[in-house]
């Protein structure tokens, strides 16, 4: 974990010196939003996921929910079959003044296996796939620059599966599942699986989060 949180922390540089011209932010001048920009990203269960890149200093709002199928407005049992197509992912708003799209795909990179095909850990099915749903033309060039270092370096032991796919709709889940570890961080799940890996994302990224004076 180490070594691939140090070789992504200096592909940022290059990323950033690559991609230096930014497309132009969401929301109308002198607007409150205008200054925000969105990503929506898998990486497995979506509690999890939501859990970790909520606490990450520049994230406004993390909302879980479905993105990549084909049916309209799925419930979350349907997506649980595996039938709809949909993955459970986030929709991350978030400040690019505090934090860089680069530094999310390094923290995206680095806190899940981007190699288990259609899988993390026990969760199986396509709805558990690694996948960046790109929001604009530089997110997704990124995306890919990302995975060819990794995969060029061989950062991991196997190739990088993480699909890059362009956004079309996001379906909010339903309301239970939106700050689900807050909620019920007593649960098994929660407790069992999510508890431990917070806390070694809180470890890996001490500096980037809210909490953190720097």
């Amino acid at each position: 974990m180490k070594k691939i949180i140090c070789y992504i922390l200096l592909s940022v540089t290059s990323a950033c010196a690559a991609f230096a011209q930014s497309p132009k932010q969401k929301g109308q001048p002198g607007s409150k939003a205008a200054h925000l920009d969105t990503t929506t990203l898998a990486t497995g269960c979506f509690w999890c996921t939501e859990a970790k890149f909520k606490e990450l200093r520049g994230v406004v709002k993390v909302t879980s929910g479905f993105a990549g199928g084909h049916t309209v407005n799925p419930t979350y049992e349907q997506v649980c079959t595996g039938t709809t197509g949909h993955a459970e992912a986030c929709n991350i708003i978030f400040d690019p003044k505090r934090i860089s799209f680069d530094e999310l795909l390094e923290v995206f990179f680095t806190d899940h296996d981007p190699t288990q095909l259609n899988r993390q850990g026990n969760d199986v099915g396509t709805q558990y796939r690694s996948a960046v749903f790109y929001h604009n033309n530089t997110q997704k060039q990124k995306a890919q620059y990302y995975i060819k270092k990794i995969n060029d370096e061989k950062a991991y032991p196997n190739p990088v599966v993480t699909q890059v796919v362009p956004f079309t709709v996001f379906y909010k889940a339903e309301g239970y599942h939106q700050n689900y570890f807050s909620k019920n961080g007593d649960v098994p799940y929660c407790k069992l699986v999510i508890q431990p890996e917070l806390d070694k994302f809180r470890k890996a990224f001490a500096n980037k989060l809210k909490t953190s004076k720097k």
